[in-house]
């Protein structure tokens, strides 16, 4: 293990772009928490492939408050410190406006923001006395295009996002002079194994052609760019939200 590794917690690591996300940081030579919300197996494996030593699996769910001080606690912990936070778990719940049940509505609505946004905020701030400690670090916010273009079919969903992405940049403000650098990644499609059923449906090739490039993202391609995010060369670019969506969908 180099030197300069860093202890790096990835929530919704045992997956998809959690799991890319984990593996660049490892690359690096860094330790890495994989956390998981109900798939342990999926973390361990994902942790086992990992290159070098010292990486950890961790569980909670991240609806829950109290679960996730307990995890960021436990994460930093046993990596010896905490440097770096991913919030890149998520929940993608459709509860279209025209046809859902109001209960249904209620219910998408309450898991989404629990999840997607208050859990990310809890994350983030249990793990600030953490990277203060540490002399500084990083936090990174995986959010979506979802937040810019809409999720008509998903509506909290987007607006988990579009709050993940404010919430960010005001936290970039307060953590800058403690050394403490906050920034977003706004995937568009991903080539996951969420993902699957829609790109290989009927509808996958409508859902690639929105890229001039043919495709949709990589996993690989969004850890890249939240592996920059977390880097002492990217401190200077706080509160900068990265889209990673092959120019999908571009805002001015």
């Amino acid at each position: 293990m180099s030197d300069d590794a860093r202890g790096v917690l990835v929530t919704g690591g045992s997956r998809g772009i959690g799991a890319a996300i984990a593996r660049a940081f490892a690359e690096r030579g860094d330790r890495v928490a994989v956390h998981y919300g109900s798939s342990a197996d999926s973390a361990e494996a994902v942790r086992s492939s990992l290159p070098g030593d010292g990486h950890v699996t961790v569980g909670a769910d991240l609806a829950d408050p109290e679960e996730v001080r307990r995890v960021v606690d436990a994460a930093a912990e046993r990596l010896g410190r905490l440097d770096v936070l991913v919030n890149n778990a998520g929940i993608f719940r459709a509860h279209p406006p025209l046809t859902t049940s109001y209960d249904d509505w209620q219910a998408a609505w309450s898991q989404t923001l629990a999840t997607n946004l208050v859990g990310a905020a809890n994350a983030a701030f249990c793990a600030i006395p953490h990277l203060r400690a540490a002399g500084g670090g990083a936090i990174v916010n995986v959010s979506s295009r979802g937040a810019f273009r809409g999720e008509p079919a998903n509506p909290a969903y987007g607006a988990s996002k579009a709050g993940l992405n404010a919430f960010g940049q005001s936290l970039a403000l307060v953590l800058a002079p403690h050394g403490i650098s906050v920034g977003t990644v706004a995937p568009g499609f991903v080539q996951t194994e969420m993902a699957r059923e829609v790109l290989d449906g009927p509808g996958g090739d409508a859902v690639r052609a929105q890229s001039p490039f043919g495709r949709v993202a990589r996993p690989e391609e969004v850890a890249a760019a939240v592996l920059w995010l977390a880097s002492p060369e990217a401190k200077f670019s706080t509160g900068t939200i990265i889209d990673v969506n092959g120019a999908s969908y571009l805002r001015s």
